[in-house]
């Protein structure tokens, strides 16, 4: 199994990082009180479920929510559909998130109607995606963070912007699958056993990474190179960028396996000045704005819409994050 960190002495880490996930636009949803909705068999069935207040949330898998948007029903199979894109502690929560998305959608696509608006869709977006960034655009007033604002930013979170720093690192890593429990905890013991070998005498640790390594940078006695954030995998950079000089006293677990760490260097992060970090400052600020506007302005729609069978506080839509 290769560890994917690239280790060959010249730099690199175990595999790539991920990107940081948008900020939720709203808090938990209001759900209103449960009444199991019955499979309507019959014309006068189908008139009832029309002239009847709507439920929120099904209670099972055969039944589903009974929602209007300004006379607009939304229908079951869109709700099934969308379940996809919302996982969930449970089915209840899941349906509520689904539903109150098609709701979000359904209120913007009326809304785009109504203005006539017609957009050109861009490269990799869909005419409904283009739509909805024109709708905003238009709609959605986004002052810019100002000098000032930037600068008091920056003088609060003066830790926050400093250079990454740099570690010189050797490893060991015990390579096992991540979804099979009982080899995982094997490994673990093997891992531990090695650091006691190692723990009594370190200069060992080439040998060792010789001999029992499963990444490539053992034949260079276990070298990583250089590292700084950004070059190895999430959960094995979370660790490691808190380690001191040394043999880490412990194995670092990561989806390879587990790894034996040795820190040969630390190179702290210098702080930066104002203007190397300016633009992103504003970017982030700017960013906070926007997700402000929009959600006001979500519930802005809300709270003018004759929306039947779900309660909706405050809107958190992926259509416009």
């Amino acid at each position: 199994m290769g560890c994917g960190c690239g280790g060959n002495g010249n730099g690199g880490g175990c595999g790539g990082g991920l990107q940081p996930q948008p900020e939720a636009l709203a808090s938990a949803p209001v759900v209103q009180e449960v009444v199991p909705e019955s499979r309507p068999e019959t014309d006068e069935a189908l008139k009832e479920e029309d002239e009847a207040p709507g439920e929120l949330i099904a209670s099972s898998e055969q039944e589903w929510p009974r929602i209007k948007v300004n006379g607009v029903r939304i229908a079951p199979e869109a709700i099934a559909r969308e379940l996809q894109y919302h996982p969930a502690g449970s089915r209840r929560e899941a349906v509520f998130l689904a539903s109150q998305a098609l709701v979000i959608r359904e209120l913007l696509q009326q809304r785009i109607a109504e203005l006539g608006l017609r957009v050109r869709a861009q490269a990799g977006e869909s005419e409904e995606e283009a739509a909805t960034r024109a709708l905003i655009e238009r709609e959605v007033p986004l002052p810019s963070a100002d000098e000032a604002a930037c600068r008091q930013f920056f003088a609060n979170n003066r830790e926050r912007f400093a250079s990454a720093p740099l570690l010189a690192v050797r490893h060991i890593l015990l390579a096992c699958p991540p979804e099979d429990a009982e080899e995982r905890s094997r490994t673990r013991e093997r891992a531990e056993a090695l650091l006691g070998e190692l723990t009594r005498d370190p200069t060992r640790f080439a040998e060792l990474a010789a001999a029992h390594s499963d990444c490539p940078s053992g034949d260079q006695g276990g070298a990583l190179g250089q590292l700084s954030k950004g070059q190895t995998v999430p959960e094995f950079e979370r660790q490691l960028f808190r380690l001191p000089p040394g043999l880490a006293g412990r194995p670092l677990e990561s989806r390879y396996g587990f790894h034996l760490v040795c820190v040969d260097q630390r190179i702290e992060g210098q702080p930066l000045p104002y203007e190397a970090v300016e633009c992103s400052i504003r970017d982030e600020l700017d960013q906070r704005v926007w997700q402000s506007a929009v959600k006001q302005y979500l519930k802005g729609l809300v709270g003018a819409a004759d929306i039947q069978g779900i309660v909706i506080e405050a809107a958190d839509s992926p259509l416009v994050q």
